[in-house]
């Protein structure tokens, strides 16, 4: 659900920058369409030409400087030579260290008399775990730090050993500095990852239980019991002990089956699946249960994604991504490059509780009847060079489809990430260059993917999914417009031969690649015949759009969109079987981190990725100037008129993609970000209380909204 930043896109084509930037068909005038197609911005430029590639080490040092601290030449120690600093440093280490050694003379006495009591103490003291849970959940707690001073006799005892007279050695003290300095180091990036996640969810789970109950459920959404593990690994044999199959080493065993065994298929573990399972119920009074055939293509889909819960997305959960800019961490990729050791704790953590089981009773509630679930290859392997946590969501991605099962909820499965990136930005793992197809690596990493296919069909063509994973993905995303579209055609031909050769019957998903739906009408005809395209609308990527008046937004929502997809739908006008796989609500771009992290917006004219080319530096609503204000706000705070606005803007686009093969909101659940979370919008109230039942149709007279103006 990205794309590039692009100033004046193609009308029929607008592009999505950063994390989430797509290019779609649209009937809207860009302002200047005689204008050559923009290059992507340094953060997500592609692999080919000499723009290629991740940002410049000139580009990196000046986001660095933006953040960075000035020096001053006036402070004090300039005021002093080196010499006479040297001989003051000198004098007043000599005089401390006097004053320590009449100290210890006078406490000899009576720490020989104490002696027995500070050793019990100190045995208790061994006892006692107060450690932060940070360092408990990254497993770091045997190595702790005393206090020094304070009168405790045990750093007396220490400095007795230190050295002549009993005080500490100079270069000691210095050592126990610099290890000071590296736990630190260490500790205080994780620590505030899982500080921050820790205080999000409790947030947001307190934001959930509203949504639980304005939708009709009985419990509060992504809540319940802290991830814990009560199974017994006594039937885990030796030679499986630190594997993946080893249940001792998983935080959350909620709901999985304990049973130890070295069962898979196509090379992937069924470790935590149960042998049996339930197709009978279904997602709603309208909808038939899994058992039955869903009518695609005359029944329309109304689902969700799961984004941001398997491949991590910076606006999604800005508390992961919450590091200094010099830092660098925009990805997953450079977000467990940083993690190092402790990363496979922190994702878990992440696994185990942003999306729970909860959440799906809620999406049914919702009266949504799909989930896209997004989900990264690192989940079935990873290559050397790889930082990324291997394997550990697997096991969580079965989880959410049995929990999809339980809820009558039918799932599309997304394969978001794929070895060396298919769009060079942060969903696909690693923003930068291109790797997929294109580069050194290309081939290797399209084999790769072949290969990932390969074994996720042979596990998904079981029996036990025929009923409830529907529609099957090939890759999301790939950007055509960079890599030669007839390379992309022919890799998904091969993917196809590869799925359908290990039983997959379900349909299968190809990406639009970010083309125009009318360059489709006469390409990749007669492949397959349960071949469905997949496009992605947003109207915040393209300024052409985005300065449209909030009734313009809607009527082109209804009436342009509406006659996009019916065209592209009809297999005699357009490609064939459409579905729109992502949009959302969002009227602005404004959302922190949407763009890159810490990159501003086109709507306030402050995106500037230090390309004049494709930066916006001028405001690009209907009515500049233009503020962010009221779109990031608290909804509590949002206005009557607006909060109708979103609602129907929200219901026009699912009138329109409904007249195709239906859609797939993006996402439900966010940490903050209102207009992109189904969850936290039914909450605000800026969605419909049932999906299946809308307040606006497009057959509605649209107010003009004069009243709450064009600039926010």
């Amino acid at each position: 659900m990205r794309g590039a930043p692009s100033p004046q896109d193609e009308p029929r084509t607008p592009k999505r920058a950063g994390n989430k930037e797509k290019a779609k068909s649209s009937p809207a005038p860009s302002p200047s369409p005689e204008k050559k197609p923009r290059r992507q911005s340094d953060r997500h430029r592609s692999a080919s030409g000499t723009g290629a590639g991740r940002p410049s080490p000139r580009r990196t040092e000046r986001d660095r400087e933006k953040y960075s601290s000035g020096t001053s030449t006036d402070s004090a120690s300039h005021l002093l030579s080196s010499g006479a600093l040297a001989k003051l440093n000198h004098y007043n280490q000599k005089a401390e260290f006097q004053e320590k050694y009449e100290a210890q003379k006078q406490k000899k006495k009576q720490y020989k008399n104490l002696k027995a009591a500070e050793v019990s103490q100190r045995r208790k003291r061994k006892k006692n775990r107060n450690v932060s849970g940070a360092i408990l959940e990254e497993g770091r707690a045997e190595k702790r730090v005393h206090r020094r001073g304070g009168g405790r006799y045990e750093d007396d005892e220490r400095l007795r050993k230190g050295g002549s007279g009993g005080g500490l050695s100079k270069k000691k003290f210095w050592w126990f500095l610099i290890i000071l300095v590296v736990l630190l180091a260490i500790f205080i990036p994780v620590g505030v990852v899982v500080g921050n996640n820790s205080s999000k969810k409790s947030n947001n789970d307190s934001s959930s239980s509203s949504s639980s109950s304005s939708s009709g459920g009985s419990s509060t959404s992504g809540s319940g019991a802290s991830p814990s593990n009560k199974c017994d690994s006594g039937s885990v044999p030796p030679s499986a002990k630190g594997t993946y199959t080893d249940i001792s080493t998983w935080l959350d065993t909620a709901d999985f089956n304990c049973t130890y065994t070295e069962e898979t298929v196509g090379g992937l573990s069924v470790m935590g699946l149960y042998s049996d399972w339930d197709d009978s119920k279904r997602a709603n009074d309208n909808v038939p249960p899994l058992d039955e055939k869903w009518e695609y293509g005359k029944m329309p889909i109304r689902g969700v994604n799961v984004g941001g819960w398997f491949s991590l997305e910076p606006f999604i959960t800005p508390s992961m991504f919450n590091y200094p800019a010099s830092a660098n961490v925009v990805d997953e990729y450079t977000l467990t490059s940083k993690l190092g050791s402790s990363a496979s704790r922190v994702l878990e953590t992440h696994y185990a509780t942003f999306i729970t089981k909860q959440s799906f009773v809620d999406i049914k509630n919702a009266g949504l009847d799909h989930v896209r679930i997004p989900f990264p290859y690192w989940a079935v392997k990873t290559y050397d060079g790889d930082p990324y946590v291997a394997k550990i969501a697997w096991r969580y991605l079965l989880r959410a489809i049995e929990y999809c099962r339980q809820n009558g909820l039918r799932v599309n499965l997304d394969l978001h990430a794929v070895p060396g990136s298919q769009n060079g930005w942060a969903h696909s793992g690693r923003q930068g260059d291109i790797g997929w197809i294109l580069g050194p690596n290309g081939a290797t990493n399209a084999q790769r993917s072949l290969d990932i296919h390969d074994q996720l069909s042979q596990f998904f063509a079981q029996d036990r999914y025929k009923n409830v994973v529907t529609i099957y993905g090939l890759v999301n995303e790939p950007k055509m417009l960079v890599i030669p579209p007839d390379s992309v055609l022919d890799w998904n031909k091969k993917a196809i031969s590869v799925i359908r050769g290990n039983g997959i019957t379900q349909q299968l998903v190809f990406g639009d690649g970010f083309l125009s739906l009318t360059k489709w009408d006469n390409m990749f005809q007669g492949v397959d015949d349960k071949l469905v395209m997949d496009t992605h609308q947003y109207q915040i990527f393209n300024v052409g759009q985005l300065k449209l008046k909030h009734q313009d937004k809607i009527n082109l929502a209804c009436s342009g969109w509406t006659g996009i997809m019916v065209t592209a739908n009809n297999p005699d006008t357009g490609w064939g079987p459409t579905l729109d796989g992502e949009w959302s609500q969002a009227d602005t771009d404004c959302t922190p981190n949407l763009n890159d992290v810490g990159q501003g917006s086109r709507w306030a004219g402050t995106l500037d990725t230090g390309d004049l080319e494709t930066s916006v530096l001028t405001p690009t609503c209907a009515q500049p100037p233009c503020s962010c204000a009221m779109a990031n706000a608290n909804p509590n705070d949002y206005s009557s008129d607006y909060k109708q606005f979103l609602q129907m803007y929200a219901e026009a686009q699912m009138h329109s993609f409904e007249q195709a093969w239906g859609w797939f909101y993006w996402t439900w659940k966010t940490e903050s970000a209102v207009q992109w979370s189904w969850m936290l919008g039914l909450q605000a109230g800026i969605l419909p209380n049932k999906a299946y039942s809308p307040d606006f149709k497009c057959d509605t007279a649209v107010p003009d909204f004069s009243g709450l103006g064009d600039s926010y």
